[in-house]
């Protein structure tokens, strides 16, 4: 491999890799899978408790394409705070981010193991595990494209799973699939708030975390030919694509099936297949919750590569992370975050209940601590570039600066509340350690750099993309 010491990745991403990753990164296998135990908890009103959470994602999503297009950059919201809030911002922003995905691809690694012993039992669960993480590895050392193209195809089989539930199970609920009847009104069966008010916000805890990973199509605009064009595109079509694949989908499967029998522990979505007549509907399901989890472990080492890949360009990585191969593969960054997740592999079948639960734990709360940076980020970048730069502000935040302000509000009362759900109040804590370790650290990577501080409101212009 050849290295080019700080040469930045090829733009070699296509229009519709980047508008696959931002269909796909919506959807996760927590949908698949978690959404009957939400349904569980808050009753019909989980449709509510999913709308919430959306709606939050959408402004965020909002606000980052807003200083995207504006400032496309490898790094994305790392590059924002940084300009707008200070080096400490960026660098905790960054490595918590980084943090939270070497986390999610061990956690996605063992899960899609889990699902091939099902299939192949004589098979040791860590050989699966081992394999997923080796076969896109390698699609990610290829190239950036290698990376776009296994992910438009893994996100193409989530995308129309529920494209076909979302058609069969409204033609279902109308009466008008064979077998069945006009079941809209289970949606208030008991009562739309069955399990009291409070549960909603309790199921917005639950939830918000399952739409985390969205705002990766801002990083891969970055390597794409058109950065600003791409991301206007993805994030201005972020609200349907909450309401349609994550509400609209709760709602039908509470339609569908009396939200008291709805499956929590297995998909509620082989459930409704089954209900459909499809056969095998089981392994159906499997397949797609596999597709889905390796798209996100894909994804996942892409994200966290390229983000350790942004530090190094301020000197809050080891230099050599900026090592790239001559198709602008940072290929040392993704080795070390592959290397993480290797050992939290490991560590899932040798201390399941110690290390791994610590790794994936403490990244709990990483989603909301990233929005509220997010949203204190936009609002000084935003003032500075109506003063200076009205023109690069081609997308526009809705309703700002209150908007923003609500969504920082928002996102904070997600983290107070977390305080009063038994099954977060753990994540809480360990994601405050985390927060703690890394802003503890900024001062002493610093004063290693000579003390040299990042003054904010520098405001990033793009470079020209690399020739191909």
């Amino acid at each position: 491999m050849s290295q080019e010491a700080g040469a930045a990745p090829r733009s070699s991403l296509r229009q519709r890799h980047v508008r696959m990753i931002a269909l796909g990164g919506i959807i996760g296998a927590s949908l698949f899978i978690g959404s009957g135990a939400v349904i569980h908890t808050v009753g019909p009103a989980a449709v509510l408790s999913y709308a919430l959470g959306g709606l939050l994602v959408v402004l965020v999503m909002r606000m980052l394409g807003e200083m995207a297009a504006a400032s496309p950059a490898l790094g994305s919201f790392m590059e924002y705070a940084r300009e707008s809030l200070g080096g400490w911002a960026g660098f905790t922003i960054g490595w918590l981010y980084w943090y939270f995905w070497v986390g999610v691809v061990a956690f996605e690694a063992v899960a899609g193991a889990k699902i091939l012993v099902g299939w192949l039992p004589a098979v040791p669960q860590w050989v699966f595990s081992l394999a997923l993480m080796l076969l896109l590895t390698g699609t990610n050392l290829v190239s950036a494209r290698s990376f776009g193209e296994t992910e438009f195809w893994l996100a193409s089989v989530k995308v129309a799973t529920i494209v076909v539930f979302l058609v069969l199970g409204t033609l279902f609920v109308l009466g008008w699939w064979p077998h069945g009847t006009f079941s809209v009104g289970n949606i208030a069966l008991d009562g739309f708030f069955a399990t009291g008010g409070f549960s909603v916000v309790h199921g917005v805890v639950i939830v918000i975390f399952s739409y985390f990973g969205t705002e990766i199509v801002t990083i891969a605009a970055a390597e794409s030919a058109e950065p600003a064009k791409a991301v206007t595109k993805a994030t201005t079509t972020t609200a349907w694509r909450v309401i349609l694949f994550y509400v609209g989908s709760v709602a039908l499967l509470v339609m569908i099936t009396p939200w008291r029998d709805v499956p929590s522990e297995t998909s509620p979505f082989a459930a409704a297949f089954g209900r459909f007549g499809i056969p095998a509907a089981e392994t159906i399901v499997s397949v797609v919750v596999l597709t889905a989890a390796l798209s996100v472990l894909n994804s996942g080492l892409y994200t966290a590569s390229r983000m350790l890949f942004a530090l190094r360009r301020h000197g809050w990585a080891p230099r050599w992370i900026a090592d790239t191969t001559k198709r602008g593969v940072p290929w040392k960054a993704i080795l070390v975050s592959t290397v993480v997740g290797y050992v939290a592999v490991v560590m899932s079948y040798v201390a399941p209940d110690t290390v791994f639960y610590f790794i994936i734990n403490s990244a709990g709360a990483v989603a909301l601590f990233v929005y509220v940076i997010i949203a204190g980020s936009q609002l000084r970048m935003r003032r500075r570039l109506e003063a200076e730069a009205p023109e690069r502000l081609t997308l526009r935040m809705w309703g700002y600066p209150w908007l923003t302000w609500v969504t920082l509000a928002g996102a904070l009362a997600v983290v107070v509340s977390m305080l009063f759900v038994a099954d977060a109040r753990s994540q809480l804590y360990l994601s405050v350690l985390s927060l703690a370790v890394i802003l503890l650290l900024y001062p002493l990577v610093r004063r290693a750099r000579g003390g040299r501080a990042v003054p904010p409101g520098r405001a990033h212009r793009p470079a020209p993309p690399a020739p191909r």
